[in-house]
């Protein structure tokens, strides 16, 4: 068979080119003339060709797709179903049309039992084949996880990544370009099975001892999207499993070591602060928050047990012994640093996220926030004002329809609610009387002087605030009656005279 150079033609001597290459490969599956690296040649070339997919139009059409699939899965030679699988992914890629053609050949079956092999090329063209079949086509994703082990095999090939971290815990892993794209893939496609099969997630709850050894046995990012893959995959694989079952409190909660999901959690969510702008936070940081108010939620507290005439203390255990909401909430709401000027203003990671608390360019993740702070008030509108300051608290409260207790804004209650803050930890001994609207610390509170008005800007003044009143008076919104026209009606307003008369 001749050969042409790869990627060097273009127009119709490329459509020519791929014509032939795709007549080849047809006759190959019937005859067998090909000699292995003919044919895989004949691939590599339709791979470089198929990358654009003008002049390219054979390779996405039925013949040309059942093509490479019987190749894929149907020859003896792992580099010739290698290759084949590349380009047919590419073509899935690139053509949405091509995904339902996949699916009609019913090959899908096939490709549930390569996903079983302990092999990472399989592991990573696999779980990206069925990922794309997954929009937009009838593929029966039921069917692949009761019949055909889909969801088994893709727990075991998390398990084999976790195997590899849990080897050298807490090492710097020198990255194997292969294994950490195979891993992405599997995370995705793990997504989407749960997200397009709902009824079928408990067929994963498996993966969630797996997901948390690599998220916290991970090396942690050291550049400026610390949420690129796998931290966001993982991330986003948390985000559909079900974790309230007992394989995942064991996995979140260890008992050795109750906060060490949270922690990593944590470190994230601090390099992510640091790192991504208002326009990536939405995308990017959104479902790390969804997840910590999630991990928050479900997480064991210090219980204890209540007879007729005492409470008994629990058992101590390690989970007992570190609460670890308390331990999440030590770390997220406002510490006494922030409290030293207006909620908001510290560099630390509570004000770096207050901040955004009305970020017009992040919808999703200012919604995302305020949800996780009153979740780390117990839902308590009061605990909630007092936490945050009734400035972020009460657009919040209002937009979801939750009342404002009266004593959580009237001076003497508030006053008392404040004076009392405790820290995040709900214990301690300060008793430092808080600004319930800044959250500011009273004797922290600095007001700058300002000098004493001139007779000239007081009366400049006093006209202003008269022509306000009164255009206030004319919407008939409300009956008041003008302070300034009051005053000269009791004369208190006395005439002074012209400058000229100064003098």
């Amino acid at each position: 068979m001749s050969q042409h150079p790869l990627g060097n033609l273009t127009g119709p001597a490329k459509l020519g080119a791929v014509n032939k290459l795709l007549d080849s490969l047809t006759e190959d599956l019937k005859s067998g003339t090909l000699q292995p690296q003919e044919r895989d040649a004949a691939l590599e070339q339709l791979k470089i060709y198929g990358r654009d997919p003008s002049y390219a139009d054979p390779i996405f059409t039925k013949q040309g797709i059942e093509t490479l699939t019987k190749h894929a899965f149907d020859s003896s030679s792992n580099t010739t179903a290698h290759n084949a699988l590349r380009v047919l992914c590419n073509a899935l890629f690139l053509k949405p049309a091509t995904r339902q053609i996949f699916v009609d050949l019913g090959y899908e079956p096939k490709a549930c039992i390569r996903l079983k092999n302990n092999d990472r090329d399989d592991e990573f063209l696999i779980s990206r084949l069925i990922l794309l079949t997954t929009y937009g086509t009838t593929i029966n994703l039921s069917q692949l996880i009761e019949q055909h082990q889909l969801a088994e095999s893709i727990v075991q090939n998390l398990a084999r990544h976790a195997a590899r971290f849990s080897a050298q815990p807490g090492s710097m892993h020198k990255a194997d370009p292969m294994k950490e794209m195979a891993l992405a893939e599997t995370l995705k496609l793990l997504f989407n099975v749960t997200n397009f099969a709902k009824q079928h997630t408990g067929a994963f709850d498996a993966s969630l001892p797996h997901i948390t050894t690599i998220l916290c046995n991970h090396t942690l990012p050291q550049h400026n999207t610390p949420l690129d893959p796998p931290f966001s995959l993982l991330i986003n694989a948390l985000i559909n499993l079900d974790l309230t079952t007992p394989t995942a409190q064991s996995a979140l909660y260890p008992p050795a070591e109750p906060t060490r999901v949270a922690d990593r959690l944590l470190q994230l969510l601090d390099l992510a602060m640091k790192s991504y702008t208002d326009t990536d936070l939405d995308q990017s940081v959104t479902p790390l928050i969804c997840v910590l108010s999630v991990v928050h939620e479900h997480a064991p507290t210090t219980t204890t047990t209540t007879t007729n005439e005492k409470a008994t203390p629990a058992p101590e255990t390690e989970t007992t012994k570190a609460d670890v909401r308390a331990f999440i909430r030590a770390r997220l709401l406002p510490t006494e640093q922030d409290r030293k000027s207006v909620l908001g203003k510290a560099d630390t990671l509570p004000s770096r996220l207050l901040r955004n608390w009305t970020n017009p360019l992040a919808p999703q993740f200012r919604s995302a926030v305020a949800h996780l702070f009153f979740d780390l008030s117990g839902r308590d509108a009061v605990q909630f004002i007092e936490n945050v300051g009734y400035g972020y608290a009460s657009g919040f409260l209002f937009e979801n329809n939750i009342p404002v207790p009266a004593e959580a804004v009237e001076g003497g209650a508030s006053s008392a609610a404040a004076g009392a803050w405790k820290g995040a930890s709900g214990s301690g001994s300060s008793k430092r009387p808080v600004n319930p609207i800044t959250g500011q610390f009273l004797d922290e509170e600095r007001f700058e002087d300002l000098p004493e008005m001139t007779m000239e800007e007081k009366e400049r003044e006093a006209e202003r605030l008269f022509v306000l009143f009164e255009r206030l008076k004319q919407t008939g919104v409300v009956q008041v009656q003008n302070p300034v026209e009051a005053a000269l009606q009791q004369g208190r307003i006395e005439e002074l005279p012209d400058d000229d008369d100064l003098d």
